[in-house]
Order: C-alpha cells, then structure tokens, then sequence
C-alpha cells in the first residue's frame, strides 16, 4: 500500500525531531541544506522541506538504521514516504 502524502508528512516530521534532538548530526543537516533555524521553525509545514529532511537522512545507511529504529519503523519505511513527498517521484526515462 502506497504513502499517503498526510502519512508521509507525519513521518517527515517526526524525521525532522530526530534530527533536531541529534547534537552531532544537526549542525551537518544544517550546514548541508542551508537551512537556519529559524528555516526549520518557518518551514516545517513544507512538505518539499519535509522531503529534504527525508532525502538528508537517506543519504546515510546508519542515519536511516538510528531513526527507524527509534520509531520503531522498517528501513524502506523512509524512502516510500519520501516517494509520496514533492520532489520524491521516480524518473522514468524510457
């Protein structure tokens, strides 16, 4: 069963949290993305931010392991609910 696009959000969220309450990991998010921290606070309603956020810690197997397993949620879990976010559909080139 696909990802809502509500469900997929929901799970961005909670992603974005993590990343927020991770002291290590938060300042290469940020400096990586470009993002302030006034951006998170203004954008985290944004569900192409929300996809960022997702496309961020896709980029790293064990950021992928420590957030799914903190929610308790399978690895592919993260990349089908970053298909169903803007900017997260597949090319098909055929």
């Amino acid at each position: 069963m696909p990802f809502s696009a509500e469900r997929a959000e929901v799970l961005g969220l909670k992603a974005l949290s993590w990343l927020a309450a991770n002291d290590e990991l938060m300042p290469v998010f940020l400096n990586a993305s470009g993002a302030s921290v006034s951006d998170l606070r203004d954008r985290v309603g944004d569900p192409a931010f929300l996809g960022a956020v997702l496309d961020f810690l896709l980029m790293d197997d064990a950021w992928v392991m420590g957030f799914c397993d903190s929610e308790g949620v399978a690895y592919p879990t993260l990349m089908e609910a970053r298909a169903a976010l803007p900017g997260g559909e597949q090319v098909h080139w055929t």
